[in-house]
């Protein structure tokens, strides 16, 4: 395990708050049934563990079903509010976003969130759906329950249709991103964001190095991997944080989250970068969401 005391960079979103661009789910590994009822301390212990080691940013979400843990976890740990970063999601109540956010912060036992995303847009049937919710995000924002807003899984016709009504434009987008799903199909929605400066923040980022193997970015990871001393995990978490996209994971094993945090002692080169994106894009893979997209859709 490394005995690491390691800072991890923040960037900073399109309405001045810093994000730290590192961040431990909540989610995929401790998702828990709607009807599993009671606190789940292992995933409580597993959260303070990530506070304990250095993750600020915790990444949330109210269909997860673990925003009792991380609040729980989160004033067990007894970090100062103001030095941790708490994300979490709408969608289970997205018709009545007033009510969720507030059903959130109570699950949370906090006063705000950090940042406060639409968890995906496949619950639009119109391009009105979309506004109306963004709309009632924007009130949470102006309501100080949410320092920021945005978006996750949306698309490039989602964020058009969204900026057609928006007075505030969304902070981020949270998408899969790892080399074998770069958005590069049509509806990819990268080059849009970065034009109305919306953030990526990018979870499954260590696909190419776990469910996707073997892939054509195998050898590079396992060169770079021995060149910096460092795990394939950790190439890949830094292959998303040199692009400035905040990078989402998680493990129930204080050995491997202490280890990725090895993320933050070196830097790959832009060569390197490079390198990586282009034998990424020899393979496509999709590790959510697959039966909203035809199988060749790399958007």
């Amino acid at each position: 395990m490394a005995d690491l005391n390691v800072k991890i960079p923040s960037l900073k979103l399109n309405d001045g708050t810093p994000i730290p661009l590192l961040g431990y789910g909540t989610g995929t590994a401790w998702f828990k049934s709607p009807d599993d009822g009671g606190i789940d301390r292992k995933t409580v212990d597993a959260i303070k563990t990530a506070i304990k080691l250095g993750y600020n940013h915790l990444d949330g979400a109210e269909v997860y079903n673990t925003e009792p843990e991380l609040g729980l976890a989160i004033k067990e740990s007894k970090v100062p509010r103001e030095k941790l970063f708490v994300t979490t999601k709408v969608i289970t109540n997205i018709k009545d976003i007033p009510k969720a956010i507030d059903q959130s912060l109570k699950k949370l036992q906090l006063e705000y969130v950090d940042l406060y995303l639409i968890h995906q847009p496949f619950f639009a049937t119109s391009d009105s759906d979309l506004q109306t919710a963004w709309a009632a995000m924007e009130k949470v924002k102006a309501e100080g329950k949410a320092k920021s807003i945005g978006v996750s899984n949306y698309l490039l016709p989602h964020l058009t249709a969204t900026m057609k009504t928006a007075t505030v434009t969304p902070s981020i987008n949270q998408i899969e991103y790892h080399p074998y799903l770069q958005h590069v199909g049509p509806n990819g929605p990268l080059s849009y964001m970065k034009e109305h400066g919306i953030a990526t923040a990018g979870y499954a980022p260590l696909t190419a190095v776990t469910k996707a193997k073997p892939g054509p970015c195998d050898d590079i990871y396992a060169e770079l991997a021995k060149k910096y001393y460092v795990s394939e995990g950790e190439i890949a978490l830094r292959w998303g944080i040199d692009q400035d996209i905040v990078t989402i994971t998680t493990s129930g094993k204080e050995e491997r989250l202490s280890d990725y945090l090895r993320a933050m002692t070196f830097k790959l080169t832009p060569k390197e970068i490079s390198e990586i994106s282009q034998e990424g894009k020899k393979k496509h893979f999709r590790g959510f969401w697959q039966g909203k997209f035809d199988p060749n859709d790399r958007s």
